[in-house]
């Protein structure tokens, strides 16, 4: 490597010509977008998509990205399609064919043998005259100035491009679909993503232990109350159960700093009235988001104004939240 070599400015213009492409993308989105949304909005099968050498790849990248926001679609390799995959594609079905020349042999003979099947065909193709191009029914624009690559040879800013032609068309569909975080949590359960979408307050807490005390318990009793349950607090409650307040270790130890242990303290003397809570039903994650906007560790867990435990940052971490 020449010692000159400026690293971080060589990859700065990649990133500028690759931004410039994407960019160029915006004024490409005209009436044949529409057309290509609403064919495979309509569509009753599935959105077969397919490419050769880097466009393969980011195929693979749009059916992904597709059957995550509720369009059903398949992968399809150029290559491998004239060798018997090509019995994936069913009538119903809508093709997405990508290239960016348009002229792969690959891509010629898959071409003619969907044609045949008489599938509706969506090219997403960087040069509006080639064979793909011009026998497509409907032509996605993807053409670019120049691949960031110093020969202009790399694919690059091309398969960019089309990677970003594929997530327009999957989330302008997901849009069309009405399609939202639930459905989103349903197709993604596992994993962090997943747990942020579905995991209940309900489904955490439970497995803490239940620290509460009366508004006139000693305060020793609640020193024991709090250090043997192990969560740096306690709810005071009334006899029905209802939350009156919180005592918390931090409480305690602020108490003994400012006052020391006087004889006769009760629960209800050092408890802090409404303390921040969450309710049962709610999303992990939404506990996680009042733990941060107050600047705290844990929360009272709720059903009404009825106590039912905590949960604490812990447990969020536990379970993959943060």
């Amino acid at each position: 490597m020449n010692k000159g070599t400026n690293i971080i400015g060589i990859a700065k213009d990649i990133v500028r010509k690759e931004a410039a492409s994407v960019a160029a993308l915006e004024h490409m989105l005209d009436g044949a977008f529409e057309k290509a949304v609403e064919l495979i909005f309509a569509c009753k099968g599935r959105v077969v998509v397919s490419g050769i050498g880097k466009s393969a790849i980011i195929a693979q990248k749009i059916v992904a990205t597709f059957n995550s926001t509720g369009t059903p679609a398949v992968f399809l390799h150029a290559a491998d399609a004239i060798h018997g995959d090509l019995g994936m594609v069913q009538e119903q079905d809508v093709v997405l064919l990508l290239s960016k020349s348009g002229e792969s042999p690959e891509i010629k003979v898959l071409l003619s043998l969907i044609r045949g099947f008489g599938n509706p065909l969506i090219s997403v193709v960087g040069n509006l005259q080639s064979v793909l191009a011009t026998q497509s029914d409907i032509v996605l624009n993807t053409t670019i100035d120049q691949e960031a690559c110093m020969n202009n040879l790399a694919p690059t800013s091309s398969t960019t491009v089309q990677m970003v032609m594929g997530d327009a068309l999957a989330i302008t569909l997901m849009e069309m679909r009405g399609f939202d975080s639930a459905d989103f949590a349903r197709f993604h359960p596992g994993g962090t993503l997943g747990k942020k979408l579905y995991l209940r307050v309900q489904d955490v807490y439970v497995h803490n232990e239940c620290p509460k005390v009366a508004p006139d318990t000693a305060l020793k009793e609640v020193i024991i109350e709090i250090t043997s349950k192990r969560l740096g607090a306690a709810a005071v409650t009334d006899g029905d159960g209802l939350l009156l307040g919180i005592i918390t270790d931090g409480d305690l130890r602020r108490l003994l700093e400012r006052e020391g242990i006087k004889a006769g303290l009760k629960a209800s003397d050092i408890m802090t009235s409404n303390p921040k809570t969450v309710e049962a039903d709610a999303l992990a994650i939404e506990a996680l988001d009042l733990m941060r906007v107050h600047d705290i560790t844990r929360l009272v867990v709720t059903s009404g104004r009825r106590y039912l435990g905590f949960i604490d940052l812990n447990n969020l971490i536990r379970e993959g939240i943060i």
